[in-house]
């Protein structure tokens, strides 16, 4: 029985998905503090939203199953 592989056991504190999110929603957050503008907020958010896709649905998956395919090989 293969057991599965968990890519955040293998991360540092800061790079771990509560302090990816908290980072995210903080800069969000003081985007629209400071300006104000929901524009400018959004344009901000824009890039986070995609690193958040990217980085906490998307790599783990990636890695998850780059690990089971590693794994079946050997």
């Amino acid at each position: 029985m293969t057991k599965s592989f968990d890519v955040w056991n293998y991360k540092p504190w800061w790079c771990q998905p509560w302090s990816i999110l908290l980072t995210g929603i903080v800069i969000i957050g003081s985007s629209w503090l400071i300006g104000k503008n929901l524009w400018i907020s959004l344009l901000v958010s824009l890039p986070i939203v995609a690193w958040w896709v990217y980085f906490l649905i998307l790599y783990p998956r990636l890695v998850s199953q780059a690990m089971e395919e590693s794994q079946r090989e050997n």
